[in-house]
Order: C-alpha cells, then sequence, then structure tokens
C-alpha cells in the first residue's frame, strides 16, 4: 500500500523554519505582553480629563485658608458606584467639606492620609463622564515661612492646573514646583503670576499629561 507524503513537510521547509529567530520572536512577544498588563493594571476605575484646584490664603499668618478643586473624570470600566478624595496637610483640614455630584457616606484616616468615600447614587459605565467639585477649609495650616501645597497624580491624568492666591498684606518673596519622586525643581516666572482687582496675587501652574504616581508641590517663602 502507498503512503500519502504529500501533506509533511519538506526537507527545505523544515530548514526554514529552523532559521526563524524563535528566541527573538518570543522575548518581543513577551514584552508586549508585559507592557499590555501593566497599562491594563495601571488604568484604574477612570482617567481624569481636566483637574483644576484653588487654595486661597485668606490671611497674612496662614491661619485660614479655603480649597477647591474640579475634577472632569472618564470611567473605564462599568458598574461604578462609588468615587475617593483624599486630602492631608497641617492643622485642621477637611473643615466643611463640600462635594457634588454624590455624597461622602464613609471617612478613614490610615496614616497621613485622610480618604472619604462618596457614593455616586448611580451606576456607572464605560465612557460615562462625571465633574466633580469639592471644596473644603484648613486652618492652621500655613504657619511656616516656607509652606507648600502638593498635588500627587494617582490616575492617569490629561491636564493639570493647580492655583495659590496669595493676600494682598502677604505676598511671596519667591514661588516654585518640585517633582519629588523626579526631584527636579521648576520656577515660575511673571507669566505665572496676575495681580487680582483686589491687590491679591494668584499664581497658577499647567501641566500636560503629568507623570502617573508624581508628587507635584509648589513651594513658596513669604
Amino acid at each position: 500500500m502507498a503512503s500519502n507524503t504529500s501533506n509533511l513537510p519538506t526537507n527545505d521547509v523544515l530548514n526554514s523554519l529552523a532559521r526563524l529567530p524563535w528566541l527573538e520572536i518570543a522575548a518581543e512577544t513577551w514584552k508586549l505582553a508585559k507592557k499590555l498588563w501593566r497599562g491594563l493594571a495601571d488604568e484604574g476605575i477612570y482617567e481624569v480629563l481636566e483637574y483644576e484646584s484653588r487654595l486661597e490664603l485668606k490671611d497674612r499668618n496662614g491661619r485660614i485658608a479655603q480649597f477647591s478643586k474640579r475634577e472632569k473624570v472618564r470611567y473605564l470600566q462599568n458598574n461604578i458606584l462609588a468615587y475617593q478624595d483624599h486630602a492631608w496637610g497641617d492643622g485642621e483640614i477637611l473643615q466643611d467639606y463640600k462635594c457634588t455630584p454624590g455624597k461622602v457616606v464613609d471617612q478613614y484616616r490610615p496614616g497621613q492620609k485622610t480618604f472619604l468615600l462618596i457614593s455616586l447614587r448611580s451606576v456607572k459605565k464605560r465612557g460615562d463622564v462625571d465633574e466633580f467639585r469639592m471644596a473644603w477649609g484648613i486652618r492652621e495650616g500655613f504657619a511656616r515661612k516656607h509652606e507648600l501645597w502638593e498635588t500627587e497624580v494617582r490616575h492617569r491624568t490629561q491636564k493639570m492646573q493647580v492655583t495659590v492666591v496669595f493676600p494682598k498684606s502677604r505676598l511671596p518673596k519667591r514661588v516654585w514646583v518640585e517633582e519629588v519622586l523626579h526631584r527636579r525643581q521648576h520656577r515660575l516666572g511673571e507669566d505665572a503670576r496676575v495681580m487680582l482687582p483686589d491687590e491679591r496675587l494668584q499664581v497658577t501652574w499647567q501641566l500636560d499629561k503629568p507623570q502617573l504616581n508624581e508628587r507635584y508641590q509648589i513651594h513658596w517663602e513669604w
């Protein structure tokens, strides 16, 4: 009985397969898989499309301050029921805390930071967009000659803007930004300063696509 060998690989085909860079292909595939996995792990439940914050120092001694922020987010997963806010700093923070939309249902402090769990009162799906506005007061938080305000990038962010307003009775001598993890400093020049009609000084710093997990600090001496 004659055997059918038409479907078996020829020596030329086997030799060609042996010459392919299988180790290189396997290594590149593994690298790609790791990048994909890291991307999914870092994706989180939402991304920040726009982040704007404003710290107003109300008196020359830094005893009374008001903080507010606006955060426009796009959800990256389905069935999202809650949003988490957090704060830290010297003095008495989170005085008269306000948030919209949503309602604070829990608050806890595992270390130096205070976390607030906000119920969204609805179920969000992937692609939905929300715009949160938070505000709270701070007492006895900025009493030193050298002070700072920190913004930590905890989610992938497209645009970030941080503003500090100084009272007319005590303007800063100099203001700069520090990237804590990268150990870099940036001086804020005159283009970042605006004198308001009531003679308070407004200093604004902006950045597109800030580094994930970086801590950006605005420092000032006054």
